[in-house]
């Protein structure tokens, strides 16, 4: 059997919303958030929430970053999200309190089954727990949990469990670090 690309079929799929409210979106997306010269993270909170985002105080968010649907999409509060983030989540991406997404770091909710001819698409959600980093240029996929205050190394692939309060490099990421927090007191 060969891939048969003619055969995909994600006619099962739906993103949630009217292709007017999406359409919207793309634009939105466009002018306020791909947009490098935006630097409003207040605006940016703003329209995120009126699109459906559930969206804590204190987040901020910076020029360049890709949201593909934003009413999958929950962060916490006092959380960032770096210059140059993808969130493409096709499905719930949920981001605790407190985390950090660096520059270029990569959420893909989605992906395609190779041993299926017709490449069919899967989708999966990503949970980001509290405290969480992810390095800048660090890639998490759909199914992904990342568990409290782990840490995703620069330019890493997330495994599909991270365990708390670990450090995590590579490709695939393997655990090299407990992560101590110091008491700034």
């Amino acid at each position: 059997m060969k891939t048969d690309l003619s055969q995909y079929d994600n006619s099962w799929y739906h993103p949630g919303r009217s292709f007017l409210v999406r359409a919207l979106w793309y634009v939105t997306n466009a002018l306020f958030f791909l947009n490098p010269l935006i630097s409003s993270s207040s605006l940016k909170v703003s329209l995120l929430k009126l699109f459906g985002a559930s969206i804590g105080r204190g987040v901020v968010i910076k020029p360049r970053v890709n949201v593909k649907y934003p009413w999958h999409l929950k962060v916490g509060e006092y959380s960032w999200i770096g210059e140059g983030v993808w969130v493409d989540n096709l499905t719930d991406v949920s981001i605790g309190a407190h985390c950090c997404l660096s520059q270029g770091a990569l959420l893909l909710c989605g992906n395609h089954n190779y041993k299926r001819s017709g490449f069919d698409l899967q989708v999966a959600p990503i949970t980001l727990e509290e405290g969480v980093w992810i390095g800048a240029l660090g890639v998490v996929v759909g199914g992904t949990v990342c568990a409290s205050h782990s840490v995703l190394g620069v330019q890493s692939v997330a495994p599909l469990e991270m365990k708390p309060y670990t450090i995590y490099r590579g490709n695939p990421a393997v655990a090299v670090h407990q992560r101590v927090i110091a008491d700034e007191s």
